[in-house]
């Protein structure tokens, strides 16, 4: 059974990403990529669809765990009747194959460990074919192979790798399980401690570049770490999160496939990457975004694969059973084909941003840039399916509407501040007339707020961007009012929804589910920019307080039951985290 959302730790290559568990089990990987299939995935149902778990025979859970500071090196440490050991976890940055190294630390006493590696290809289905090869233990199914080393007698049984021995003090008993195409060899020998030596100086070296030194430093390098474990070294983009299907509400049908990149996450990502000293990581991803989005206008997508591949077709597994009974497990995205106005501001914000942050433009970026917003000029007039990818009916969402507003407000001060050419007076014309529509249609002047869409009696989360985006100072009474609306009516226990489902039937979906982190961090940063800091950060500190043991936040949280929800770890959680902490501890006060 797998275990909480929140009791998984995240190791990664900056190609794709396992999830440890307290249990000395990897329940979930992809190979060789974040959204290839899974050899691991118990985590969506049982351990017959694959893992590998090395713990003390006596069982039980690590009494301690936690990161090498400052790395994404996992260490977690068991007491047991017959001593204390550690298993240390880590995927070395890729060089040109996969390397899971998995070493063994005796402490004190001497403690009988067990190894268990059930490997099961495509999403826990293909059971592959093992031989003993010079020592090695080799998997292979298709295209896939795994090789596993160890100084460990290794035999078969069950359907498992097993292995089983005893570690004393200051012993070591590595583990490197290797993927290659199943048509190479594995000519790779791997020294598992100089990989956990190379690895911890790589990670070191980097969270180096950090800039941020305020109240919450802690917290903003973890989530940056965890940023750059999301991304895909090869082309610079950032997957949402690593995981398919963590469900919004246990037992619920809220499971989507969050392997993929976003636009929505674009500005902010950016934001959280440049205000951080991160210049050569925001390149990487304004680059990605370029390639992306490359093309006729109107084919402008919400999400594309970690290469820029388009197509990402949604389809179920129904060999898993989902995790906690949670139904359908969905690989792929629908969502992909869905209108999101939206996405034309957050790319244009996003260049803007780049500009503003002198990392250089070109003539392609700016006329790409204009037949961005040829396109939206005819198009921003129309109903879409919303920041949140509703699957109901298309509405008129004032968030998407501030956004395209932002699309050509940005594309007026793009021209201004840095003499690029274009029809500047249109744009600024198009900019004030749907500017003035959302304030007329958009808000609800009976209870002083802006509501989800047009003619809406609800409230959306995304609507404490306002002030954010600078659609209307943060003084002005709407925003105020807004601000106050979305905390009487989506908070729960302090924490905000995206909006109510039960209440407003847009999503097409039965059910509820937690309150998003990343509205809860916005609401944090609305109160900050009205005036209210003292509660602004107090809410950041109840929030990095649901941090896990090891710093993650996944997509939700639910108040009732204390535990994660969604997909994990969360890139715009941390995202979320890292501007609010920018924005509203960016000196710490014992240091003013």
């Amino acid at each position: 059974m797998a275990g909480r959302i929140e009791d998984y730790a995240v190791i990664g290559d900056l190609h794709t990403a396992a999830l440890v568990g307290t249990d000395g089990s990897i329940d979930w990987l992809c190979l060789p990529r974040f959204d290839s299939g899974a050899c691991f995935a118990a985590l969506l149902g049982d351990q017959d669809n694959g893992h590998w778990t090395i713990a003390p025979v006596a069982g039980g859970v690590c009494v301690s765990r936690k990161y090498r500071e400052d790395t994404l090196i996992l260490e977690s440490e068991w007491e047991t009747p017959e001593g204390r050991v550690r298993v240390i976890d880590l995927m070395p940055p890729r060089d040109d194959a996969v390397d899971v190294v998995r070493v063994v630390e005796g402490i004190s006493g001497r403690v009988p460990m067990r190894s268990v590696l059930r490997l099961r290809f495509d999403y826990g289905r293909i059971v592959p074919w093992v031989r003993h090869v010079d020592g090695e233990f080799a998997a292979v199914a298709g295209p896939d192979a795994v090789w596993l080393r160890s100084s460990v007698p290794l035999h078969g049984e069950n359907l498992a790798t097993v292995g089983e021995f005893t570690v004393g003090p200051g012993e070591y008993v590595p583990f490197v399980l290797t993927w290659r195409e199943s048509w190479n060899d594995n000519d790779r020998d791997v020294d598992a401690i100089e990989q956990v030596n190379t690895t911890e100086a790589y990670w070191r070296g980097w969270i180096q570049q950090c800039s941020y030194q305020g109240r919450w430093a802690d917290a903003v390098r973890r989530s940056l770490i965890t940023l750059k474990a999301l991304t895909y070294d090869p082309t610079g983009g950032i997957v949402a999160a690593a995981t398919t299907s963590l469900p919004e509400q246990v037992g619920g049908p809220r499971n989507w496939d969050y392997r993929y990149c976003w636009l929505r996450d674009a500005s902010f990502t950016l934001q959280a990457l440049l205000t951080n000293g991160y210049d050569q990581e925001a390149l990487a991803w304004r680059d990605w975004l370029l390639r992306a989005v490359a093309g006729d206008p109107s084919d402008l997508q919400i999400m594309y694969s970690i290469k820029g591949r388009r197509r990402i077709d949604e389809w179920e597994v129904p060999w898993l059973g989902g995790y906690e009974k949670s139904t359908p497990v969905r690989i792929g995205n629908a969502a992909s084909e869905q209108l999101q106005l939206d996405v034309w501001g957050e790319v244009l914000d996003c260049l803007h941003l780049s500009r503003k942050a002198g990392i250089s433009g070109s003539d392609d970026a700016w006329s790409l840039q204009k037949r961005l917003v040829d396109h939206l000029e005819a198009a921003w007039r129309e109903p879409d399916n919303g920041l949140w990818e509703v699957r109901g009916d298309r509405q008129h969402f004032v968030h998407s509407k501030v956004l395209c507003w932002v699309a050509f407000d940005r594309m007026v001060k793009t021209a201004e501040q840095f003499g690029q050419d274009g029809d500047v007076a249109r744009w600024r014309t198009i900019r004030d007339t749907i500017h003035a529509e959302v304030c007329a249609r958009g808000f609800d002047r009976a209870r002083n707020s802006f509501t989800q869409y047009y003619g809406s009696a609800g409230l959306d989360a995304s609507l404490l961007l306002i002030p954010r985006l600078g659609f209307l100072p943060p003084d002005d009474p709407r925003v105020v009012g807004t601000v106050e609306a979305v905390q009487r009516e989506l908070c729960v226990d302090g924490f905000v929804l995206r909006y109510r489902p039960e209440t407003e039937a847009v999503d097409g979906l039965p059910g509820t589910e937690g309150a998003f982190l990343a509205c809860s961090f916005w609401l944090a940063d609305a109160l900050f920019l009205i005036g209210r800091k003292d509660e602004a950060v107090a809410m950041v500190d109840r929030l990095v307080a649901l941090s896990s043991d090891t710093g993650l936040l996944a997509e939700e949280y639910d108040p009732v039951t204390k535990r994660h929800l969604g997909n994990t770890p969360q890139a715009f959680s941390h995202v979320a985290l890292v501007n609010s902490a920018v924005l509203i501890g960016g000196v710490d006060e014992r240091d003013a």
